[in-house]
């Protein structure tokens, strides 16, 4: 299955978020989602993996929305998870968002 909810980005960013440690700014990395794999953020802010069947593919894709390409999706300092459309790099490909701002 290669189409994810809006969700399912938004928990990868969760789970990439939490899983390093905060640092100076370094290279980005492309994340790796799995197929037949479900990311959750549930409404306690906890992150979780399933592993995902075929059989109810169907029902899965019915309340799903494509994540828009220029996606960024980040945790506030209130611990909730955001998402926010538009540029996030700089002319020059450095982080709009970095710790040297």
């Amino acid at each position: 299955m290669t189409a994810f909810s809006i969700k399912t980005f938004a928990i990868a960013a969760a789970l990439g978020a939490l899983a390093g440690p905060a640092s100076a700014q370094t290279a980005a990395m492309p994340w790796e989602l799995k197929p037949d794999t479900g990311y959750a953020y549930d409404k306690d802010g906890k992150t979780y993996s399933y592993k995902m069947g075929t059989s109810n593919a169907g029902e899965l894709l019915k309340g799903a929305k494509k994540v828009p390409k220029g996606t960024l999706f980040f945790i506030g300092h209130n611990g909730q998870l955001y998402m926010r459309t538009g540029p996030y790099l700089e002319g020059d490909g450095k982080f709009k968002f970095g710790p040297d701002q």
